[in-house]
C-alpha cells in the first residue's frame, strides 16, 4: 500500500504542477493580445487625425518646405506617424496589464518597489519626449538651418525629417531611464550609492559619449543639451538612491 501510494503521488504530482502553469500562459497570452489590440485602435484613430499630428511635428521647425521624393513617401511616413503614436500612448496600458500580470506573484515588498519604478519608467519617457521636442529638436534644427541660410534653401524631406525627429524621440526617452536602472542596482545591492558617487568623473565621460552617440544630429549643441541631461538624471537618481537606502 505504500508503494502504491507514493506511485500515485509521483504520477499526478507534475498533473497538479503544470496546470497553473499553462494558465499563466494563457493570461499572458490573452494580456499581449488585448495589447495588440489597443495599440491597434490607437493607431487607425491616430491615422484618422494624421494631418494634425505631421502639423505638430513640424511645429519645431520654421521657414522649411517639405518634399516627398518618391510617390507614395509621405503616405508611407503617415502611417509610420500613426503606428509610433498609437504605440506611445497605448503605453500606459501596457504598463497597467504588465501589473496586473506581475502583481499576484509579487509580495509586498517587491510590490512597494517594482510598482513605483514602472511607474517611474513611465513617466521619464514622457519626460524625455518633452525635453527632445522642446529643447533637442529646436537645438537641432535651427543648428542646421542657421548654418546652411547664406548658401541653401531649406528644402527637406518629409520621411527623412520624420525619421531624425524619431531617433531622437526615443534616444531621449531611453536616456531618461538612467535613474531607474541606477535604483534597480542600489536597491538589488549590485552597486552602492557611495561606488556610484565616485565614479563621477567617468560619469561625465560617459555622459558626453552618449549624448555623441545618442543624437542622430552632428552639431556640438545638441550633444551637449544631451549630455548636461543625462548627467542631472544621474545625479538626481543618486540622490534618491541615498533617500531609499537610509
Amino acid at each position: 500500500m505504500v508503494n502504491n501510494s507514493n506511485f500515485n503521488f509521483v504520477n499526478h504530482a507534475p498533473v497538479t504542477l503544470e496546470l497553473p502553469f499553462s494558465e499563466h500562459i494563457d493570461e499572458l497570452r490573452q494580456r499581449i493580445f488585448l495589447v495588440f489590440g489597443v495599440v491597434l485602435v490607437l493607431t487607425c484613430l491616430a491615422f484618422i487625425e494624421v494631418k494634425s499630428l505631421v502639423q505638430i511635428l513640424e511645429f519645431p521647425v520654421s521657414n522649411v518646405k517639405f518634399f516627398q521624393i518618391a510617390p507614395g513617401e509621405y503616405f508611407i511616413s503617415t502611417i509610420k506617424i500613426s503606428f509610433y503614436t498609437g504605440l506611445l500612448f497605448s503605453s500606459p496600458f501596457a504598463i497597467g496589464q504588465l501589473i496586473l500580470f506581475l502583481l499576484p506573484g509579487l509580495t509586498k515588498k517587491e510590490t512597494r518597489i517594482i510598482l513605483p519604478l514602472l511607474l517611474g519608467s513611465l513617466l521619464l519617457f514622457g519626460l524625455g519626449l518633452a525635453f527632445s521636442y522642446y529643447t533637442l529638436v529646436p537645438a537641432a534644427l535651427n543648428f542646421f538651418l542657421n548654418y546652411s541660410e547664406e548658401v541653401l534653401e531649406p528644402f527637406w524631406s518629409f520621411d527623412q525629417y520624420f525619421e531624425f525627429i524619431l531617433v531622437l524621440f526615443y534616444s531621449t526617452g531611453l536616456a531618461f531611464q538612467i535613474p531607474i536602472i541606477q535604483i534597480l542596482l542600489g536597491l538589488l545591492n549590485i552597486v552602492s550609492p557611495k561606488q556610484m558617487l565616485g565614479a563621477w568623473r567617468y560619469i561625465i565621460l560617459m555622459s558626453t559619449i552618449l549624448g555623441a552617440i545618442l543624437t542622430p544630429s552632428t552639431d556640438p549643441l545638441t550633444q551637449l543639451l544631451l549630455s548636461l541631461a543625462i548627467l542631472l538624471l544621474y545625479f538626481s537618481g543618486l540622490g534618491i538612491l541615498f533617500l531609499l537606502k537610509n
